[in-house]
């Protein structure tokens, strides 16, 4: 059982949905990145995602893309963002971290060496957007074997005949998008949520969490109401933009979990 499987098992028990934030790490810098995925936590985060850096990344909007021009123009990368996680596991060996971004930094340390880097880190499972279902030999089977969560993105375009692959081999969670589109560019709708979440938990066993579109706490409550948690990222990383301090952020951040958990 990963950090991942025991998490969703404690809220399950509790009666609770899950809240998840996205992070850019080094964001603004490795070192304020750090100080907040530290506060994520006692602000009421059950999972951390922690984002990779990346110079090309496809599924994200103006927020997030800002915030890893920044991470990079830090000085940030694969080593440091597994620095980062190693450094937040010194203090908190329970909250699950997932590393979310792109294949091409993976490919280009290897896949063997990322994976035991990855774990001795405290990582606990993964999202790479760009990977297909089709290439699960590539990485997905391989972290799987290591004892990674490998967690997949289903979106509103994910029909009926697309959907048993996309399932096949996710772990942890499976990912809905609510939105057709990029990160940060529209808002997510429980209503249009509701029968997706609905058509694919009648397909697997896992916790479906929904991201992509939730900026405000009623937001976040109304769409954990109908799955089992909701994803905030770029109303985060656009507090983090504005130069908000630490505890400015985190307390931003306690106002959506406090929200997702009364759903």
């Amino acid at each position: 059982m990963t950090r991942i499987d025991a998490k969703f098992a404690e809220l399950q028990a509790a009666g609770k949905k899950a809240f998840v934030t996205y992070v850019m790490a080094g964001d603004p810098t490795y070192e304020a990145s750090l100080d907040l995925v530290k506060a994520l936590p006692a602000a009421g985060v059950d999972i951390i995602e922690l984002g990779l850096p990346f110079t090309d990344p496809m599924a994200d909007g103006e927020a997030i893309q800002l915030a890893g021009q920044r991470a990079l123009d830090g000085g940030m990368s694969l080593q440091r963002t597994l620095d980062l996680a190693r450094a937040f596991r010194e203090d908190d060996d329970t909250t699950p971290i997932v590393l979310m971004g792109y294949y091409n930094p993976i490919y280009n340390r290897g896949v063997d060496k990322f994976l035991v880097d990855a774990r001795e880190a405290g990582i606990d499972g993964l999202i790479v957007v760009d990977l297909p279902p089709e290439e699960d030999a590539e990485l997905c089977l391989p972290a799987q074997a290591a004892g990674l969560n490998f967690i997949r993105l289903a979106t509103p375009t994910t029909d009926d005949k697309r959907l048993p692959t996309v399932l096949t081999n996710t772990s942890g969670f499976v990912y809905y998008v609510s939105i057709n589109g990029i990160t940060g560019s529209a808002e997510a709708n429980a209503d249009d949520v509701a029968p997706e979440v609905a058509r694919i938990k009648a397909k697997t066993d896992l916790p479906v969490i929904v991201g992509f579109g939730i900026k405000t706490p009623e937001r976040a409550e109304a769409i954990a109401a109908v799955a089992d948690g909701a994803v905030v990222g770029s109303a985060i990383v656009s507090e983090i933009a504005k130069g908000k301090s630490t505890a400015e952020v985190a307390a931003f951040v306690k106002t959506l979990a406090d929200a997702a958990h009364r759903a």
